[in-house]
């Protein structure tokens, strides 16, 4: 009885020394195959470009409307519009469609790819593939059209391609406008016109 004592205390002993032993060896193996920190690194994290978050807000399908003092109708629509990086900067657009409903009954209907707005000065400038197009009878391309908000005034500062009821031409550029403050729109074409005639067809 006497041995059977001593030899479980000598295996109590014995595991009071092991056990601690290989919790070290553990401990040893976990530091030598893990990744070394480096403190005079900073912390990773992730980049957000602060900018570029706030130029991707916007406001998709806006559309903004308005009356001129002799009655015409401005109409604005957009695919998407970003605002500027200053609070007072220039409102971005894509995908822009607009409609100018002249008081006499004439309507214009454009079409560009982008435009900057200026609401402070009320002006437009649309550019990229513009397109206008008259129910008069005139479809109209130029790269881009300035336009006023609150009075009609339209202007092509570069050269312009149409066909209309004359026949096809091209100018150094195009102007929509009221003729004389009177309220009548007129549509000019200035700068070099050059228009290639087309006879109404009188029949055989």
């Amino acid at each position: 009885m006497a041995r059977a004592d001593n030899t479980y205390s000598r295996v109590v002993a014995g595991m009071k020394v092991l056990l601690p032993l290989l919790a070290l060896g553990l401990l040893s193996t976990l530091f030598l195959i893990s990744r070394t920190v480096d403190p005079s690194k900073s912390v990773p994290v992730a980049q957000v470009d602060v900018e570029k978050r706030a130029q991707d807000m916007g406001a998709s399908n806006p559309s903004f409307a308005g009356v001129t003092d002799t009655g015409d109708e401005i109409l604005f629509n957009a695919g998407i519009a970003r605002p500027g990086r200053d609070v007072d900067g220039p409102i971005t657009a894509e995908a822009v469609i607009a409609q100018i409903r002249l008081a006499a009954g004439t309507i214009v209907d454009i079409t560009a790819r982008a435009a900057e707005f200026d609401q402070r000065a009320m002006q437009a400038q649309l550019r990229g593939d513009v397109q206008i197009t008259t129910s008069t009878g005139y479809l109209i391309d130029t790269d881009r059209l300035d336009m006023t908000l609150d009075a009609l005034n339209a202007t092509t500062p570069g050269t312009v391609t149409a066909t209309g009821p004359p026949g096809d031409l091209t100018a150094g550029q195009m102007v929509l406008r009221n003729a004389n403050g009177n309220g009548a729109a007129e549509l000019l074409f200035t700068e070099g016109v050059k228009l290639i005639y087309q006879p109404p067809d009188v029949g055989d």
